[in-house]
């Protein structure tokens, strides 16, 4: 199923699924008010310290599990869910998590929602769970994950949680036989900006901040119990070789690369799009600039005339003249986001052609024995 797009961004966005792309902000204000009641006496120690910077997300498996059993079930749909766990120093501990229900955009289902929540965590703790929220999860289509509205949860988040990242699942991806989940967080000098609504080519330039610098990726580390290790040791089977070992060998990758290819083409067709705003900008700077040296041609010659008659000059700069008004100049958020975007459409092509490239070339040598 080919994902519905935005007017701006066309990279599959969540809400026209019939999910919101990350979990509401009035959830979001009662893991808050959750995450007070039940804060540890670590987190009331580490909260008075210098914050480290995060370095791994660490990761139970059953938590794993949780994940990718929601997204396979309901996929393509998009879905979304609360991750719970502990901030530890440079790691961030995700234990447990739970799902949101599917839901249109309604006022009383969103209170319905963050009654939702605050129930299903007072039930953690009634167990002795961790309920401590850390972030959200939410599963992706074919990658299309970097959007605005992916921006702007991470913001709402960072108003009430010091910490806390998103995890992405991509069930299309790993079908192709890889663990598609990655940990993310906005990086602080995005943030800053992103707070002061400022993304001219200036401020970037003065920031040293380009597309690659919005998304920052955070190693994952996958934790179990020993007896859960072991457990899993028992569930091994005696053959070497099992069902997805032998998935690996298959040759046709066309439906993956066509999806791939053709939500690359469309972020190049928005990425023109965006490139024409700027052109259209700089034509309009340009024709701007080129009628103010004209007026002030105009003026000086005029106060030349006034002052050898006697009179006093007039002001080189009327600001009551439009021409004189400043063009606001476009963000340059959007076209950040694509190119990002079609980065990691080109990355994943790649990825599928080497495999492709690499099991032909047994193929063919298998076939020549």
């Amino acid at each position: 199923m080919k994902p519905k797009k935005m007017k701006t961004l066309k990279v599959a966005p969540l809400h026209l699924f019939g999910v919101s792309p990350c979990p509401n902000f009035s959830w979001i204000a009662a893991s808050s008010m959750a995450n007070t009641m039940a804060r540890s006496f670590l987190q009331a120690v580490s909260s008075e310290e210098v914050a480290q910077p995060l370095r791994v997300v660490q990761m139970e498996g059953l938590a794993i599990l949780k994940i990718i059993k929601h997204c396979k079930e309901f996929s393509p749909a998009l879905v979304t869910g609360q991750l719970l766990g502990l901030d530890v120093g440079s790691v961030l501990e995700v234990t447990n998590c739970f799902p949101f229900p599917i839901r249109e955009e309604d006022e009383q289902i969103e209170a319905d929602g963050a009654n939702y929540q605050l129930e299903m965590m007072r039930c953690l703790r009634e167990v002795n769970v961790d309920n401590n929220t850390v972030g959200w999860y939410q599963s992706t289509l074919l990658g299309s994950f970097q959007t605005v509205e992916l921006i702007e949860t991470f913001m709402n988040y960072q108003e009430n949680i010091r910490r806390c990242v998103c995890i992405i699942y991509d069930p299309s991806r790993s079908n192709q036989g890889v663990l598609a989940l990655k940990a993310l967080k906005l990086t602080d000098p995005f943030m800053e900006l992103y707070r002061n609504n400022n993304f001219t080519g200036e401020k970037l330039r003065e920031k040293k901040l380009s597309w690659v610098d919005i998304f920052e990726e955070i190693p994952i580390k996958v934790s179990n119990s020993a007896l859960i290790s072991a457990f899993m040791t028992e569930l091994e089977p005696d053959s070497p070789v099992s069902q997805c070992d032998y998935d690996r060998l298959k040759l046709s990758t066309a439906p993956y690369m066509e999806r791939n290819l053709e939500f690359l083409i469309e972020c190049m067709e928005d990425l023109n799009s965006e490139q024409n705003k700027f052109q259209y900008y700089y034509r309009n700077l340009s024709r701007q600039q080129a009628q103010q040296q004209a007026w002030l041609q105009k003026r000086r010659m005029e106060n030349m005339a006034r002052k050898a008659a006697g009179e006093e000059p007039l002001p080189e700069e009327d600001p009551s003249n439009p021409i004189f008004k400043p063009i606001p100049e476009p963000s340059r958020l959007d076209s950040y986001l694509i190119t990002n975007q079609v980065a990691n459409y080109c990355n994943q092509i790649n990825g599928v052609a080497g495999q492709s490239c690499n099991r032909l070339s047994i193929m063919k040598a298998l076939h020549d024995n």
